[in-house]
Order: C-alpha cells, then structure tokens, then sequence
C-alpha cells in the first residue's frame, strides 16, 4: 500500500519581505524571501507547465510570479521591495504583476551584474 506523506507546509508568519525576478533569455524565476534572506516562496516558468521558447514569454513570468506570491501569501506576506536582474523579456511585466495581486511595493532595484570588460561576448548571429 501507498502511504500518504505529504510534506507539510511550516506557516512562517512573514508580512514584508523581499521578491528577487531572475530573468534569463531563457526562463524567468522568482524568489520570495523574508528581510533576513530566509526562502518563503519560489516559482519559475518552468515550473508552471511552459517549455522551451514560451518559458521566457512575459506571459510565462507573469504567471510564475503569480503562484509565488499565491504561496507566499499563505504565510501573510503583504510588501515587498523588488529586486531585479538579468535582461530577459519576462522582467517587466514579472514587475507589472506584482501590483495586480495585491502586494504593496515598497521599493525596485536593478541588481543586474554589469561586467568591467569581462569574457569576451557572444558572437551575433547570422540570419
């Protein structure tokens, strides 16, 4: 017989925290944490079902960013300050849609790292 363990969800009481948008040009993932770094929540396009090209569709960063604040706010999370990195087509409206769920944005941030003349860049393509 099949036992039932399901993993049980610890409810951490969290009302502000911090939202971390990575968003590659190939998929857009989200992170959820309280103000000490500690994970509340994750989700990414990937993850809600979008494989290869859709995952890094706005549409698909829209909706992952949806089911991490829905778990998130299962632990009472409310505001968040925003951080954002990488140069994917998801990080807009990944932003965008932080406001429609009804978290309160207390501040956005660009962490993007720019590079000092790092590794030598990628050839562009030739179509």
């Amino acid at each position: 017989m099949k036992s039932n363990n399901k993993k049980q969800i610890k409810k951490k009481n969290v009302s502000s925290g911090r939202i971390y948008v990575q968003a590659t040009f190939n998929n857009t993932i989200i992170t959820i944490t309280d103000d000490n770094g500690n994970v509340i929540a994750w989700a990414s396009a990937g993850g809600q079902g979008f494989k290869g090209a859709r995952k890094a569709t706005p549409y698909a960063a829209q909706t992952a960013m949806h089911a991490a604040i829905d778990k998130a706010k299962l632990h009472g999370f409310q505001e968040a300050s925003v951080f954002v990195a990488g140069v994917g087509s998801g990080r807009e409206q990944a932003v965008r849609s932080i406001g429609i769920t009804g978290v309160r944005v207390m501040g956005i941030k660009d962490i993007t790292p720019i590079p000092h003349n790092g590794v030598r860049r990628k050839k562009p393509r030739r179509v």
